[in-house]
């Protein structure tokens, strides 16, 4: 196996050379057929994607200084008068025939270029050149040979800067991921039995699937969230079947002196595929298709050594898992589960927050239509709970907690979608604040669209919780315009679940970083995804953050596996905060020395205080994400890492006063909001808190230039309203009869009550409008009739 220093091009298996006429280009041509089986050979199946030749950086080949040695070429001809010689390479690169030749060789049109203008570079700034070379362009420059006859030279140049051409084979080999089943000779040695509980929300078929993992004499119960493993962690010990904990920062052991339980619960990119179970449960197995975690699922489902794998999820996923099984010999016995209680679709939405019940539940997709529904819900004198995904797990489950408690004057939670796994909630009715949710697409690119039919029953289906006080559950939508797709969404068939995620795994980037030392980490996985084969039943996930970290930290010297594990960390790469610690981190850790407690809490100036605005209760969570990443990478690198169980104690700690702040949710945001700077009323970057859709927050330009806010009444109108792709219509005259009905100057007042409108955006904002109408240009309102004048002056 050939060592290489970089990446190249798809080069075709090494064919026998056919004698042609003409010069020395035509006598190395390979045979056609060679290169086209080669071609074909490569892919497997004749359909492998060229690689992106854009990722492939040529190595710097330095010219020739004043030779310490004669010019041997020199004194056997003469010296090279480089105007003709520059007049001959430049025929070189017109002629047709070099560039097929040179495609044939592997180099498209752009490497091509690059290794020309290096070739040239290197001849024309070099003292002198190899003798063979220099005799060669000695006689093309005096007429008695072809240009032609360089090719042999040139190709030798070109694989000194990309010496990838010699072992592209190895490179195909290695990213080739068309047979996962293969990477796990273990679970491949025994056969598994699989049962697959399939089912919507709240149908007990994850409930089956535990009592039989409680039964087994071993175990492993592998789900997507921390909150989902404690739950069975504690359900297990609560039974007398003694389980560990295993999540990426926690171990906790069921005996006290740490002796491995028979039994486990852990997060899903934690389990083991060397340990051999009894039974092993997969749950939430749609999550298979997931474009970051999926490959998750893929491994655990191939990979886990149990005797039975009871896979729990929807339905969609049964056709996926069975071909999959297929390619194993294994097969799959499908058990299917109806839901326990009856859900509702209600006929009416909500319209009004006046119209809020004990046990409404309303999801919000941005954390500030949390913020901004919190609010509106406290003013009417409710008092509700939050829960959203940033928020630590124990906040959560204490939130959840006070939701619950039949004692609790907390009657109304409000949430993201962070609800639909993991907590156990006693919610009547799911109200949908709205059906529009950002996503990332598989460019990286942030986009807003409906809901899918999945997401919508998995949070739909957290209504009339079986065992709960509410034997029903209902679901509806905040506004009536959202319903009637809400309806279309919900009665819609959950589209199946069509490939599975992988991942390059450590192993196959340091065989490749073998052919490839002085690549960098993100340029190899590029390179890798670039040359990667997979089937119709998978796709490579995405890699985004994992290029983000790796760009982040590649000045750093780390060895390849460290890299890799720094790169791997679980964190919002949206967070600077946390960033930057990671960064520091590394830096740390390159130099050899361990990061103590002391350390770590002279950077998160530990210890913190309550926070004072939602500003301060976002620097709290992201501190916490930062005690989680000292934690995770305490247990990878426990040396460097050694004060874990000090740093659990403050987090702890943390916890509480983040729970502090999340319970005084509505003091927070109305002090960031009196501390915003006069004509902004925003806090954080997500056009909060007046933000129902991008469209809303527009600016509009009159005849004159000038720019003017949209309407006003945007703002008293509640966040999130979905603003799907089928709903061109706007609501701009519900908007202006709400001015009218409110009559003159009410809703400055009611804006201003809310804290919505400062009294210095309210005297910006009459001045504009005093302007334009001086103009003869009153503020024009969305939809239609520009002379509808409206008041902001406060009523006495």
């Amino acid at each position: 196996m050939r060592r290489c220093a970089w990446p190249l091009l798809r080069l075709p298996a090494r064919a026998g050379l056919v004698p042609r006429h003409g010069g020395a280009a035509a006598r190395l041509r390979p045979a056609a057929s060679a290169a086209s089986s080669s071609s074909s050979s490569a892919g497997g199946d004749g359909s492998s994607r060229a690689p992106d030749t854009s990722l492939f950086v040529p190595v710097p080949l330095k010219p020739v200084g004043d030779a310490a040695e004669e010019d041997v070429g020199a004194e056997l001809t003469r010296p090279l008068d480089k105007g003709e010689v520059l007049k001959n390479l430049n025929k070189f690169y017109k002629r047709k025939e070099i560039q097929r030749l040179g495609a044939e060789n592997g180099l498209d049109a752009r490497l091509f270029h690059q290794a020309f203008i290096s070739f040239r570079k290197y001849i024309m700034e070099s003292s002198s050149v190899s003798a063979d070379l220099h005799i060669i362009l000695n006689d093309i420059c005096c007429g008695a040979g072809h240009v032609d006859d360089l090719f042999p030279f040139f190709l030798r140049h070109a694989k000194q800067i990309f010496p990838m051409l010699d072992c592209m084979d190895d490179l195909r080999k290695i990213s080739d991921l068309r047979l996962p089943p293969n990477w796990y000779p273990d679970a491949r040695a025994i056969q598994r039995k699989i049962i697959f509980h399939a089912g919507p929300t709240n149908s007990g078929k994850t409930y089956h699937a535990i009592q039989r993992f409680l039964s087994a004499k071993s175990g492993i119960y592998c789900g997507p969230l921390k909150l989902l493993a404690h739950e069975i962690f504690q359900k297990s010990n609560d039974a007398n079947v003694p389980c560990d904990l295993v999540t990426g920062e926690e171990r906790v052991y069921a005996n006290e002196d740490a002796r491995q339980a028979p039994h486990i619960a852990c997060t899903i990119e934690m389990c083991s595929t060397n340990t051999p179970y009894e039974v092993a449960v997969i749950d939430e197995i749609q999550m298979i298709r997931d474009p970051a975690r999926g490959w998750a699922w893929t491994r655990a489902l191939l990979g886990l050594c149990a005797e039975e794998i009871h896979i729990c999820g929807e339905a969609a996923a049964i056709d996926l898992v069975t071909e999959l099984m297929y390619t194993t010999g294994e097969e799959v016995e499908v058990r299917n589960y109806k839901r326990l209680t009856p859900l509702t679709v209600l006929d009416y939405a909500l319209e009004s927050l006046d119209n809020l019940q004990p046990g409404d539940c309303i999801v919000c997709f941005s954390k500030n239509d949390i913020y901004s529904v919190s609010r509106q819900v406290e003013a009417r004198g409710l008092e509700c709970a939050v829960i959203y995904g940033s928020l630590p797990p124990g906040t959560k489950l204490e939130q959840a907690k006070k939701f619950n408690d039949p004692d609790d004057p907390c009657k109304i939670l409000v949430a993201t979608d962070a609800i639909g796994m993991g907590l156990n909630l006693c919610i009547k009715r799911i109200i949908f604040n709205s059906i529009v949710k950002p996503t990332i697409n598989e460019k990286g690119e942030k986009e807003i669209d409906s809901i899918t039919t999945s997401q919508a029953l998995q949070i739909a289906g957290r209504a009339g919780r079986y065992g709960s006080s509410f034997k029903q559950g209902e679901v509806t939508t905040m506004h009536r315009d959202d319903l009637v797709q809400l309806k279309e969404i919900l009665s819609e068939p959950v589209r199946p679940v069509k490939a599975a995620g992988l991942h390059p795994t450590p192993e196959q980037i340091e065989m490749f970083a073998y052919h490839l030392p002085d690549a960098t980490l993100s340029n190899l996985i590029d390179i890798f995804v670039s040359l990667s084969q997979v089937d119709g039943l998978y796709f490579v996930c995405n890699i985004d953050d994992f290029k983000f970290l790796a760009d982040m930290i590649q000045h750093i010297p780390l060895n390849l596996r460290s890299r890799y594990v720094f790169c791997t960390a679980p964190l919002n790469r949206k967070e600077p905060f946390v960033c930057t610690t990671l960064l520091k981190f590394a830096r740390q850790f390159s130099r050899n020395e361990p990061l103590t407690f002391d350390w770590l809490c002279r950077h998160t100036k530990w210890p913190l205080a309550a926070p004072k605005n939602i500003k301060e209760l976002v620097h709290l969570e992201a501190v916490h994400d930062v005690f989680d990443l000292y934690l995770w990478l305490s247990y990878r690198f426990m040396d460097m890492f050694p004060d874990a169980v000090l740093v659990r104690d403050i987090q702890k700690k943390l916890d509480d006063i983040i729970q502090v702040g999340v319970c005084n949710i509505t003091k927070l945001i109305r002090a960031s909001q009196s501390a915003a700077a006069p004509g902004t009323a925003a806090v954080v970057s997500e056009d909060f808190p007046l933000s129902r859709t991008k469209r809303d927050t527009r600016v509009v330009s009159d005849r004159h230039g000038a720019k003017s806010i949209e309407a006003l009444s945007i703002a008293a109108e509640v966040p999130g309203e979905r603003r799907g792709k089928n709903l061109k219509t706007h609501r701009s005259a519900t908007r202006q009869e709400d001015l009218k009905s409110h009559g003159r100057g009410s809703l400055a007042n009611r804006l201003l009550r809310e804290g919505l409108l400062t009294q210095e955006m309210l005297r910006q904002l009459e001045s504009e409008w005093q302007d334009q109408h001086r103009n003869g240009t009153p503020l024009s309102h969305p939809g239609g009739n520009a002379s509808a004048e409206v008041s902001l002056a406060p009523a006495s």
